[in-house]
């Protein structure tokens, strides 16, 4: 672009991108080509300036499509960053910003041009105009090497070798960045590719010795949330040897991209820090998620997911030797800690959950930790604000919670913590609750928002399992928490009843009428219903039998709302999962009576302690324990890819993809 900096308005008329895109082949000898990559770009810095790019970017990149067949032009610049890249990591300990700014520039526009390629053509088609190169003037032949495959290498190469420092924080963006971009053909293809250049390459080719150094510098990149560098405000010039050109870093790349980082691009949503933003940190993440969802090869398996899946802890040395070639080391707790403080991003809920389903040394890990509401409470506060969130995260955070579950020790130690003053909680003011109420608070009211709202079976279905798991360890129950298990109980009673009605009138209907044809729904409606009631009777019922003594709170709401259990004594269903309700009924009622008449609150409280320390617990009918293990569906990627690429859409710094060329999901899936 030149020395001077520029602007989004004055791209399409820049010469040197003129000379780029034109039909003269240039000599990567030619001292163009050192003018083209001196420039400091001033990005946009609202949505119209982010389009206008976009758009110029569009029309540049047809003209160099269509002249680089007889130019190879870029494939020498190309070749042109690769031979920048190549002094990259003695030019960061020298701290040589100019050879670093160069490369970054170089980079900046690649990764712009491949942009609008990968919507555009296909993989054969990208492959050709890197192979593009000069060989008699003004003439051009497909090379024999593979430059697509070098410059990929060479992306990941520089990622985990290029140290992370004010000065380099831009081009390893870029580098992210970058490789992002050559994945995004997922975006315009409803099938999951397993066949394609780009993928062979990253899972067979030359970049596979690789794999776990990059998920673990990706995770790292994660880990320290490096906030973007200021702007520089000094000023250097260098004259450029043999080419005469003074190159001017006012205020440098950095100061141009800032504000692109800042603002992001038009498909960017403001969850970044609006003062100092993460955009490393983020592209990072979601490019090693988009690594780990690739699909499995028909003989091979992704080794990025193999590498996400067994890397271990660097303070666990008893830990035996991996079976998985790409395993590696890192320190837990400080991925740990980053996970308890991004959780408001879709994008790190679901390393969360990638890493508690896939990865047992950091489950393990996990669950051993003393701080876990640390953890716990902001999974509890996305699905708290349900209304304000997409459903898949909703969904990967009660996943969660189910996982964490299915662990005893997890189900106990809940109950001994206690939370004081939880602000962001308003339906009634908890001044002190322990964590295990707290949770079961949360999941009962998202059970009453989806049967109200979103009525989705799965959600259901998972959130009472979480609770199913927890309820034999049910410990010192919140009041309120015990009131609102009742209180979910008396809502499906009513539901179940509203149903029943319909379902019989709909019986009584004069014989051959269209009400007739609405039984099937009704009855299965009712069946519906009922598994939840059975459910949740199922889940009192292991409380009552193991925890009995520890939850006197419960026992006084079931006994001030035993009439709603009546209707299903004798129901065929729930017969023998209310034998214990009844046992309980009658042994308080009886207690009670003894104690005499016009009792207080606090003495019928008093009463139902003493009793539930009487109650000989061989009185109470032993059912099967209630667990459930979460198990991921068939075929996962057809969940997995989408999303993963719905959240790259929505949240990738500084990217926008035209909505129309999509295939892979519809925009609502984000």
């Amino acid at each position: 672009m030149g020395a001077k900096a520029s602007h989004v308005s004055e791209v399409s008329e820049n010469e040197n991108l003129r000379k780029l895109i034109g039909t003269e082949s240039i000599s990567e000898n030619d001292p163009f080509w050192n003018q083209l990559i001196s420039f400091s770009f001033t990005s946009p810095t609202n949505s119209a300036d982010t389009k206008l790019l976009e758009e110029t970017t569009v029309l540049l990149s047809k003209a160099l499509i269509e002249n680089n067949p007889r130019t190879g032009n870029f494939g020498a610049l190309v070749r042109i960053f690769l031979s920048r890249t190549k002094e990259l990591k003695i030019s960061t300990e020298c701290q040589d910003q100019l050879f670093i700014w160069q490369a970054h520039n170089a980079l900046f526009m690649i990764r712009c041009l491949l942009k609008v390629f990968t919507s555009q053509m296909s993989e054969e088609e990208l492959q050709l105009q890197f192979s593009y190169q000069e060989r008699a003037p003004g003439t051009c032949v497909a090379g024999e090497e593979d430059l697509f495959e070098e410059v990929m290498c060479n992306l990941v190469h520089l990622i985990i070798e290029v140290p992370l420092l004010d000065i380099t924080y831009n081009i390893l963006f870029e580098a992210v960045t970058t490789l992002l971009i050559l994945l995004s053909y997922q975006l315009f293809h409803k099938e999951i590719l397993r066949e394609s250049l780009i993928y062979k390459y990253l899972m067979q080719g030359r970049c596979v010795p690789f794999t776990s150094r990059l998920v673990k510098t990706l995770l790292y990149n994660f880990i320290r949330q490096e906030k973007c560098p200021p702007p520089v405000t000094h000023v250097f010039e260098q004259q450029a040897e043999g080419s005469g050109l003074f190159y001017g870093l006012a205020s440098g790349v950095a100061s141009g991209l800032w504000t692109v980082f800042t603002l992001g691009g038009a498909g960017s949503k403001p969850n970044l820090d609006e003062e100092r933003p993460l955009p490393l940190s983020n592209q990072s993440l979601l490019l090693l998620l988009v690594l780990a969802n690739l699909t499995d090869g028909v003989d091979t398996s992704n080794p990025y997911r193999q590498a996400v899946m067994s890397f271990k802890n660097t303070q666990d040395s008893s830990a035996p030797p991996s079976s998985h070639p790409h395993t590696f080391q890192i320190n837990f707790n400080s991925l740990y800690t980053a996970l308890c403080e991004q959780q408001k991003s879709d994008q790190a809920t679901l390393l969360l959950y990638t890493l508690l389903h896939q990865n047992t040394n950091f489950r393990t890990y996990m669950l051993a930790r003393t701080d876990m509401d640390n953890l716990v409470m902001p999974i509890l506060e996305i699905l708290y604000h349900v209304e304000d969130r997409n459903s898949h995260h909703v969904y990967m955070a009660l996943i969660i919670l189910l996982i964490l579950t299915e662990d005893d020790a997890f189900n106990r130690s809940i109950h001994e913590v206690i939370l004081k003053n939880i602000t962001w909680y308003t339906e009634r003011a908890l001044t002190e609750i322990s964590l295990g109420s707290l949770l079961i608070l949360v999941v009962i009211r998202t059970i009453q928002f989806n049967m109200t709202r979103t009525r989705d079976k799965y959600l259901h279905t998972n959130c009472l399992a979480a609770l199913a798991n927890m309820s034999s360890q049910f410990r010192s129950l919140h009041q309120y928490a015990a009131q609102r298990i009742i209180s979910l109980f008396a809502l499906l009673s009513k539901k179940h009843n509203k149903v029943l009605e319909q379902a019989t009138r709909s019986l009584r209907g004069p014989f051959g009428s269209d009400d007739n044809a609405l039984l099937p729904d009704y009855a299965q409606d009712l069946n519906v219903i009922e598994e939840v009631i059975r459910m949740m009777l199922e889940i009192i019922n292991s409380c009552l039998a193991n925890s009995l003594h520890h939850n006197p709170n419960l026992v006084y709401a079931l006994l001030y709302k035993r009439e709603l259990f009546e209707q299903f004594r004798s129901h065929p269903s729930f017969q023998d999962i209310t034998q214990n309700l009844d046992m309980v009924f009658g042994f308080f009622s009886s207690r009670l009576e003894q104690a005499g008449s016009d009792l207080s609150v606090e003495r019928v409280q008093e009463v139902i302690k003493q009793g539930a320390a009487a109650l000989p617990k061989d009185r109470l009918k032993k059912f099967p324990e209630l667990k459930f293990k979460y198990v991921e569906e068939d075929q996962p990627e057809e969940f997995f890819i989408p999303y993963v690429w719905s959240l790259v859409y929505n949240s990738a710094v500084g990217l926008c993809w035209s909505p129309q060329d999509i295939e892979l999901f519809t925009m609502d899936s984000g």
